[in-house]
């Protein structure tokens, strides 16, 4: 039996049941006493298993679940060397949104990443201590920092709105996901032009198929072709 990890709730389980749907396959959730299992219709072998977005990455790397759906942002951040742990099936063309790095609109001479460099020295100049960028992708933010050279900076973990955090003065900045940039402006903060970190989508994942059995490769390539991959 293959398992299926799906998120369990809101539009990223509901658009995730759409696109299997048009598919050819069809994913029930389970009635109120079963909360996170469910049915699968359109194909044999496959079992359903309703999960939290975030959970999904961590079920796949022990191999609790075989296929997941979730963010590819979330694989990325929580899962050291994913591309060794997981592999990417397919993209599924929903729950799009970019992993950003934001400032506030005063910094009007800030609009690049050496900007910012160059902001972050002057400010641990001025204040002694780094400047804070709030956050909840901790890993993805250190590693693409890194590559570009940015120094004398400090992560914050942000639990509640990130975009806040700079008008709460817990944060100078902050790297988080936006759709449409529209909330980011409301809290007086702008996009660096060049400060993509990772452009999201909801993906589907497998585990490396070494670890399967001959029944799972079989109902995996059945999937597979339902799917039209």
């Amino acid at each position: 039996m293959l398992k299926l990890g799906v998120p369990s709730k809101g539009r990223l389980m509901d658009k995730t049941f759409d696109w299997f749907g048009k598919r050819g396959v069809t994913l029930r959730k389970a009635g109120a006493d079963r909360e996170y299992s469910g049915t699968v219709e359109g194909i044999d072998g496959v079992e359903l298993v309703l999960l939290s977005a975030g959970e999904i990455p961590r079920e796949l790397a022990a191999g609790r679940i075989q296929l997941g759906v979730t963010g590819s942002d979330l694989v990325r951040e929580k899962l050291s060397r994913w591309d060794s742990r997981v592999r990417q099936v397919t993209g599924m063309g929903f729950g799009g949104a970019d992993l950003i790095i934001a400032v506030p609109q005063g910094w009007v001479d800030v609009d690049t990443l050496d900007d910012l460099d160059a902001a972050a020295a002057a400010f641990r100049d001025t204040h002694g201590h780094r400047m804070r960028i709030a956050t909840k992708y901790h890993r993805l933010v250190r590693e693409f920092l890194a590559r570009e050279g940015v120094a004398d900076y400090a992560l914050v973990d942000s639990q509640g709105a990130t975009e806040g955090t700079v008008r709460n003065e817990t944060a100078e900045a902050i790297a988080d996901i936006t759709s449409t940039g529209e909330t980011l402006r409301a809290n007086g903060l702008k996009i660096l032009s060049d400060a993509l970190i990772h452009a999201s989508q909801a993906t589907l994942f497998r585990t490396p198929r070494r670890g399967w059995t001959n029944d799972q490769r079989d109902t995996f390539k059945r999937l597979e072709e339902r799917l039209g991959l």
